[in-house]
């Protein structure tokens, strides 16, 4: 049976790395649900952050349920019907245009909750379109032409701005997306009483600039006092800090191309759907991943038949594929120093963001029991899943 594994001690140092930030610098952190919402973690995570976002009623509830603290909602749009619940959930309420803080920023306001707007600095530098909120068209974010040509800006309860254009990346970039953040809505900020930097900062990478991190919060707090800043990471929070445990189905007899297909029981498609959708290789425990990642190390060469063969460090060629019928359900190509066998374990590493959350039962595919790694080493099961998993959602 697949499972996730969250590593406690991993998710401790990580946030550990997140409080030095938000103490050194001045500013609040909060836990991004939608990469990492794994509630049995969350008085963990609570003793370190001040608070979660959601981008949905059911996120909301989730992170004012579970984890507490301050709770802060964004989505692009928002459906009347369920307003007067989210309201009562929430501390900040971010609003993707004018026009959606004119429909509902005077009711927020009338209950107490911090109405802010997400604009666009139109500053690109997500290296993955679909990533890219500032890519043009984007339906994410209020320019400030939209800004400048909406009729009842002046009369709009805004307190904060929010903007959020990162994705995985560092200081460098978040540099240069406040600089034009700055540029053209400064002169909103003495207005405003917050400002949210967003996500998409991967503060707990091992190469990671957190110094320079601190230095650049610390210089726009200078600049502007009275705000109160805010950021919102969710993969780095729980980065490298979970892994998913597969098992080897079967192994097919080497094809053309030197390589063999190897059938486990977790899925790109179900268990991993990042890997199809960004797309990316994950790392494997004992093995290099050739495709996708294009490390320096491999190389090609031509079969006996004529057919490129990709050629790694090690002997072992083994191309990763999940259980369901889907022609392109793919995990990667490995580079293995000894042969696999059926029956195996295999462990794909930081599969603790953007999996869980993410997961689905296409084909009947189970999902995989979650389960805590605690410090000592015990391994205790959260959850585990079954058929009535599957067939409750279909009707």
């Amino acid at each position: 049976m697949p499972r996730y594994v969250i590593d406690e001690a991993a998710l401790t140092r990580n946030l550990e790395i997140l409080a030095s930030v938000r103490e050194r610098a001045g500013v609040k952190i909060l836990l991004a649900q939608k990469a990492f919402s794994c509630a049995a973690t969350y008085p963990l995570c609570a003793r370190y952050l001040d608070g979660t976002t959601a981008s949905s009623l059911f996120e909301a509830k989730h992170g004012r349920d579970n984890f507490g603290g301050e709770t802060h909602v964004f989505a692009p749009a928002f459906a009347p019907e369920e307003m007067d619940e989210l309201l009562r959930l929430v501390d900040h309420i971010v609003f993707n245009s004018p026009r959606q803080v004119e429909k509902f920023g005077a009711m927020a306001r009338a209950v107490g909750v911090s109405v802010g707007l997400r604009v666009n600095p139109e500053v690109s530098v997500a290296t993955t379109p679909a990533y890219d909120p500032c890519r043009p068209g984007s339906r994410l974010g209020t320019t400030r032409a939209a800004w400048d040509t909406a009729a009842t800006r002046a009369s709009l309860p805004l307190e904060g701005l929010h903007f959020h254009c990162l994705c995985e990346q560092g200081v460098e970039e978040l540099r240069k997306v406040l600089a034009g953040f700055e540029a053209k809505f400064g002169d909103m900020l003495p207005r405003m009483k917050w400002v949210n930097f967003g996500g998409g900062h991967h503060i707990t990478r091992a190469d990671y600039d957190v110094d320079g991190l601190v230095e650049l919060l610390l210089d726009f707090r200078r600049r502007h006092p009275h705000l109160t800043v805010y950021l919102e990471p969710g993969e780095a929070i729980a980065l490298d800090a979970g892994t998913l445990e597969a098992t080897v189905l079967e192994i097919q007899p080497p094809g053309a191309d030197g390589i063999s297909n190897a059938i486990l029981d977790v899925s790109a498609a179900c268990h991993m759907p990042d890997v199809l959708e960004m797309p990316y290789t994950p790392r494997v425990n004992g093995a290099v991943a050739l495709s996708g990642s294009s490390p320096p190390s491999v190389a090609s060469r031509l079969s006996s038949e004529g057919t490129l063969r990709p050629e790694g460090p090690f002997k072992y060629l083994y191309r990763f594929g999940g259980p369901t019928c889907l022609a392109g359900d793919v995990i990667g190509t490995y580079s293995f120093e000894q042969p696999i066998n059926e029956g195996d374990t295999i462990v794909f590493k930081d599969m603790a963001i953007y999996s869980m959350v993410k997961n689905n039962t296409f084909n009947g595919i189970n999902l995989p029991d979650i389960a805590l790694r605690r410090p000592d080493g015990t391994v205790t099961t959260l959850r585990t899943f079954g058929y009535a998993d599957f067939a409750s959602r279909l009707g």
